[in-house]
């Protein structure tokens, strides 16, 4: 299998993982009462659940990212796509189950998070390409 294969691969496995853990119903859960630096520990589950999506993304789909203009097409797109992922859940949780709701404090974590993420990107893939 290519590495492009096995990143492809995880890539979607990442997708329908956030899928399952944004929709799924899981009773008998603890309550995360804790904070760190005064955030809220689901603020932090939402930060981390939504940081790989621009790296898997650069990971599976870069080859096409030869110029500093099409990584800032290509990241602005993988951030445009990642928001509207972080919408969708929030707006499915709200909307589409009776045990989850829509905050929009986890969209602010999503999209923060995305964001740093794709900045990130950005970076890697121009330091990258002065190699």
């Amino acid at each position: 299998m290519s590495k492009k294969l096995i990143t492809r691969i995880l890539f979607f496995l990442y997708l329908a993982a956030v899928i399952f853990l944004c929709f799924g119903r899981f009773e008998n859960t603890p309550d995360m009462p804790w904070s760190f630096l005064g955030i809220p520990s689901d603020k932090l589950v939402h930060f981390c659940m939504f940081f790989p999506f621009p790296i898997l993304a650069f990971l599976a789909f870069d080859k096409y990212t030869e110029t500093p203009r099409v990584t800032f097409l290509y990241s602005g797109l993988t951030w445009v796509l990642g928001i509207l992922l972080a919408l969708g859940t929030e707006w499915g949780q709200a909307h589409l189950t009776t045990w989850r709701s829509g905050d929009p404090m986890d969209l602010l974590a999503d999209g923060l998070s995305i964001t740093i993420s794709t900045l990130i990107v950005i970076i890697w893939d121009l330091s990258k390409q002065k190699k």
